[in-house]
């Protein structure tokens, strides 16, 4: 039986979306106390440049996570219920680690930091885990593109207090009473596990390993056969990887062709960061009304066109209105594109393996980002900014493509049970 179409106003108002969005905050919330917060009190305590490059490596339990989601789909814990018991106890990790922060020095204890910042790391990636699965069990399919759309614009709303409040707080008071507001605002998540229901999903609670490891990645390759499996891998990886290249290095980008720190964080920042959100708002309702397949062809369109934005700047140079106009619409193109993508990536996933699999599909989508940390600096080195957004754009042309087979123009397919 085929799910009824919510009308608009159900879809965007309901207690689901408030979870959404509570649990977009508290997911998103200690990764950016890893981009923002951590470098800038790194840096403020006079730690070099490369010690703080090294930092990054933390970031692998995000592209690795998929290797322990079993354990969340499999074992349940005595309270609270599958996903919320592993919730409660992820978050409580998190405020945990991120108040210790407070107990170090930069100057006498960046081993012990080092530490630290790797466990934030692994619950978050586990956080991650346990949320998405949550989401996806939480929300029906009617709802999956709004949803996802509330749960990434707050996602990136949460990056407001590491990457803002923490760095104003900062001017006034020690970074030791930074470190504790910042762990404080984990309270949301924990609140919100304690109210949230736990979803009625079917599943098996026998601990067989084996089948916990080996069931999920059966169950995706044999769905629609092996070659659809692999197709809708490439299409992780590649669907965003334009705009991941593209905007890999833009703070140094922005730099080289004039623009002041001052002007970048009031200009460049801001419409970042508002242009995602209002295309993550957009996107979800459109996809209400248009479905995933149609919005991932039409937002897809406008996130390749939006690359050119940046080849235009760099031959336009330092000029304020355009370095709005262009960052604008390169994250305008981000949000709409991200939330489509978002949505697809928990409608491709089996219920009764939701963490394994939304693990898998998700830790895939980093790839792409490592790859352009990794190698746009070399390729601007090599061709110059025009020629390297121009690249990024033929780059995200076979994303494009493999549309085609993994989500064909028209409606979106039935519910699956399960």
């Amino acid at each position: 039986m085929s799910e009824r179409k919510p009308s608009l106003r159900e879809a965007l108002l309901n207690k689901r979306m408030l979870l959404c969005v509570a649990c977009g905050f508290t997911s998103g919330l200690p990764l950016y106390v890893l981009y923002q917060l951590i470098p800038a009190w790194l840096r403020d305590q006079q730690v070099d440049l490369k010690t703080i490059g090294l930092f990054s490596l933390v970031s692998f339990p995000y592209t690795w996570k998929f290797l322990w989601s079993p354990v969340m789909d499999r074992m349940e814990l005595p309270f609270l219920g599958r996903r919320r018991g592993w919730a409660l106890v992820t978050q409580v990790a998190l405020l945990l680690a991120l108040a210790s922060f407070a107990l170090f020095n930069p100057t006498d204890d960046i081993g012990s930091i080092a530490w630290v910042v790797t466990l934030v790391a692994l619950f978050s990636a586990t956080q991650d885990i346990v949320l998405d699965a949550y989401r996806r069990e939480l929300l029906p399919d009617a709802e999956l593109g709004v949803g996802n759309s509330y749960f990434v614009n707050a996602y990136r709303v949460s990056s407001l207090v590491p990457g803002s409040l923490a760095l104003i707080l900062a001017d006034t008071l020690p970074w030791e009473t930074v470190h504790l507001v910042v762990a404080a605002f984990m309270g949301v998540g924990i609140a919100t596990t304690l109210l949230m229901p736990e979803p009625q999903v079917r599943t098996t609670k026998v601990l067989d390993w084996k089948i916990a490891v080996v069931e999920p990645f059966k169950e995706f390759f044999q769905r629609d056969g092996t070659r659809n499996a692999m197709l809708i891998l490439a299409f992780m990886l590649l669907y965003k990887l334009g705009d991941s290249m593209a905007t890999a290095l833009v703070t140094p980008f922005y730099l080289d062709i004039g623009f002041s720190k001052t002007e970048i964080g009031e200009v460049a920042k801001v419409a970042s960061l508002w242009a995602s959100i209002t295309g993550g708002v957009v996107g979800g309702v459109a996809m209400v009304r248009i479905g995933i397949n149609r919005a991932l062809w039409v937002f897809g369109v406008v996130q390749v066109t939006s690359i050119l934005g940046f080849a235009a700047l760099a031959e336009i140079g330092h000029d304020i209105y355009a370095l709005f106009a262009v960052v604008s619409f390169e994250y305008l193109g981000v949000g709409l594109g991200t939330a489509a993508f978002v949505a697809f990536i928990a409608r491709t996933t089996d219920k009764r393996y939701t963490a394994t699999q939304f693990a898998l599909l998700t830790s895939l989508t980093g790839v792409p980002r490592t790859f352009a940390n990794a190698s746009t600096g070399w390729i601007i080195e090599g061709v110059g900014y025009t020629a390297f957004f121009l690249f990024c754009t033929v780059v995200a042309i076979p994303g494009m493509v493999l549309l085609r087979w993994v989500a064909p123009w028209g409606p979106d397919p039935a519910p699956r049970n399960g």
